[in-house]
């Protein structure tokens, strides 16, 4: 008796979606990251009407970057010392329990920014925990990869969504009102991840060393790594040019004479770009090609910023920074030879230390364009930006292929990538 052709496994996001426990994983990090979105607006506006300093109210901002370092470097050691789920669950517990004391009326200034540096510093163990937990429930293989690729296309969507919702929610609700969303949007995440997850151990045992020397000697040995080493640069530091524009947005548009509308714009451009590459890339592209295209497209990404040396209009201002955005289409490749370089009882460790360090140099190369601005017209800065970028990605990517496994070319290289793991 025919049956007729059997239908074919799905392929793709579509293959990621499949399995229950990263729906859960995904549902308590859109919610999550809405909540902390419209948090820091919110947390913006009050410590602004509470004091109306513009400094103190930045410094809120920036105080959602700087910790990353702290918690990513001193307490990285939890996410591999103790069960992954318990970890996460906790985090979210304890962040909430943050932003719940930030609505007490009798909470001073110096007590708001204390609490969101707690919040940022707990982030990287939550993500770098979260990232190492996905090898488990997806493998560490091409679903892992393109669930990666969907969790940082929602953070770049949720940034847009976020901000345009919290802005919503001011208009009828106060500060700390707004605030609240966030409390729930916590618990939520700690109710998805404790109840749509399962209970795996530790991926490394406790020993007799302390948290902190754990934490630091993972370090140690994931930063001596050559290979590693030279991945996570790969990642960081194209990232710290590309912040720049974004930074840039407000005096750009001061510069060139263009309305507030023009402002949003610029601010969204990059991030249209690198949620439409991440799609593309993650659904057409097959892993070999994938992978193929890491070196060449982290060495040019950064190319499309040096057009502001003309100090473009709008449209064409707008087309550099979609393209500076589809750039981090290399990201997705780099993923898989970062899980492939890890032995696996470092990546709680790792996907940490990595978390820290984009976010503290984003922090830093916002920091550093601010800086050069107060010297230099702002479309030179954000030109040399991508000149100076370009030719560092250079370097690394030089490096990359010196560190890489084997003497090989680059395509029987990435044959072997999902074989390769750094001797210990």
């Amino acid at each position: 008796m025919s049956h007729g052709p059997a239908t074919a496994p799905p392929t793709g996001y579509r293959a990621v979606f499949r399995v229950r426990e990263f729906r859960a994983v995904f549902a308590a990090h859109l919610l999550s990251l809405l909540g902390v979105v419209v948090s820091e607006l919110a947390l913006t506006v009050l410590v602004y009407d509470l004091t109306g300093s513009p400094l103190l109210s930045a410094l809120t901002f920036a105080l959602g970057m700087l910790p990353y370092v702290i918690g990513g470097t001193l307490f990285a050691g939890v996410a591999d010392r103790y069960p992954a789920r318990r970890v996460l669950v906790v985090c979210d517990l304890v962040c909430a329990a943050c932003v719940a004391v930030m609505l007490v009326p009798a909470t001073p200034v110096a007590g708001l920014l204390v609490l969101r540096c707690l919040v940022a510093a707990i982030a990287p163990v939550f993500t770098g925990t979260r990232m190492a937990a996905l090898t488990d429930i997806l493998g560490d293989g091409d679903l892992y990869v393109l669930g990666r690729s969907l969790l940082r296309i929602v953070s770049q969507s949720a940034m847009l969504i976020g901000f345009g919702a919290g802005g919503a929610l001011l208009t009828v609700l106060s500060p700390r009102g707004a605030i609240t969303v966030t409390v729930v949007t916590f618990l939520c995440s700690a109710a998805l991840l404790r109840f749509g997850t399962r209970d795996r151990p530790a991926r490394a045992g406790s020993g007799s060393a302390t948290l902190l020397k754990e934490s630091l000697s993972g370090a140690r040995l994931i930063l001596g790594d050559r290979r590693i080493r030279a991945l996570l640069l790969l990642l960081w530091l194209p990232a710290m040019f590309v912040v720049a524009p974004e930074a840039l947005a407000a005096p750009y548009v001061a510069e060139i004479g263009a309305g507030p509308a023009a402002l949003g714009l610029l601010l969204c451009a990059m991030a249209v770009g690198h949620v439409g590459a991440e799609l593309f890339v993650g659904s057409a592209l097959r892993p070999r090609t994938r992978s193929r295209i890491v070196l060449p497209v982290a060495a040019v990404g950064l190319l499309p910023l040096v057009v502001y040396v003309v100090r473009p209009g709008l449209p064409l201002a707008l087309a550099a920074l979609a393209l500076a955005g589809m750039g981090a289409a290399y990201v997705i490749g780099l993923d898989q030879w970062f899980v492939d370089a890890v032995p696996p009882e470092l990546r709680g460790r790792a996907m940490t230390l990595l978390t820290a360090g984009l976010m503290t140099i984003q922090g830093a190369g916002m920091a550093l364009a601010g800086l050069a601005a107060e010297f230099f017209p702002v479309h030179h800065v954000v030109a040399g930006s991508g000149i100076i970028g370009t030719v560092i990605a250079l370097l690394v990517v030089a490096e990359v292929r010196r560190a890489a496994p084997g003497q090989m070319s680059d395509t029987e290289r990435r044959d072997g990538a999902d074989r390769h793991m750094t001797s210990r």
